[in-house]
């Protein structure tokens, strides 16, 4: 069964879109067959997986408003896992469903006809809460919410999740939260680590015990169009990646003996 997750956080610069495409070469890895769609206009991570945004046509807007089949759109990238472009022409997709009906439901109904040939569809939202991030919360049965370890990040987490509960009570039952990613992580920060303990404390088992640490060739890959563990396969970077891949395979496989226990 496909597994959908939205990667998400409407505040900018905390490893989102660097979570999306790591997490997507790191399942890859591990023999998963991996879509990831880009919903943000920024584009980033379709840059970061070695593609030309302006290049790339079809994509993620023509998607959306239906103009072509998502199989059209999927491109494969150098990291092994499938990729729907993004990029500016986002924004006016977005504009142009602000007045159509089942607005919030349009990746759902795109995604569908391809979805079961994936394990899993990662979608790295914008850093706002848009109505693509809705959309992309709407398709989802999971939110993956990568943030830093700062007071402010804390607000955002509680504004975000009040957005999970209405999509979940208004458009999508099955929605949850996936799982909290700490990322930019320095052991020597005494507020990283005390809002870490917040985090664990509020939240328990869904704060992934995966860090993601200040990581300078972490930082560099995506100028060169690579997942980390391409660019850099032995840094801090990339092994915590992949540690993040196994910890959600070992929790998938966890639910699926419960379910079977059940």
């Amino acid at each position: 069964m496909t597994r959908i997750i939205a990667v998400a956080n409407q505040k900018g610069g905390v490893g989102k879109t660097t979570s999306a495409v790591n997490l997507a070469a790191a399942l890859s890895e591990a023999r998963r067959k991996v879509l990831l769609v880009d919903m943000d206009p920024q584009g980033n991570a379709t840059m970061a997986s070695g593609i030309d945004k302006a290049k790339a046509k079809p994509n993620g807007c023509e998607v959306l408003l239906e103009e072509v089949p998502a199989e059209r759109a999927i491109v494969a990238s150098q990291g092994g896992y499938d990729i729907i472009p993004g990029g500016s022409d986002l924004t006016a997709a977005e504009v142009k469903m602000m007045d159509e009906i089942a607005r919030e439901t349009r990746l759902r109904t795109v995604l569908a006809p391809i979805a079961s040939r994936y394990h899993f569809i990662l979608i790295d939202c914008p850093p706002s809460l848009s109505l693509l991030t809705l959309n992309a919360l709407t398709a989802a049965q999971g939110v993956l919410v990568p943030m830093q370890c700062e007071y402010f990040a804390l607000e955002g987490l509680s504004a975000l999740l009040n957005t999970i509960k209405a999509v979940k009570t208004r458009l999508n039952p099955e929605l949850e939260l996936e799982g909290i990613l700490r990322t930019m992580y320095d052991v020597r920060n005494n507020l990283g680590n005390d809002v870490s303990n917040q985090l664990v404390k509020h939240f328990g088992d869904k704060v992934f015990r995966t860090v993601v640490p200040r990581n300078v060739r972490l930082a560099e890959a995506p100028s060169h169009g690579l997942p980390i563990s391409q660019y850099d396969r032995e840094s801090r970077g990339a092994i915590a990646y992949l540690g993040l891949a196994g910890e959600m395979l070992r929790r998938e496989r966890g639910a699926k003996v419960e379910s079977i226990a059940s």
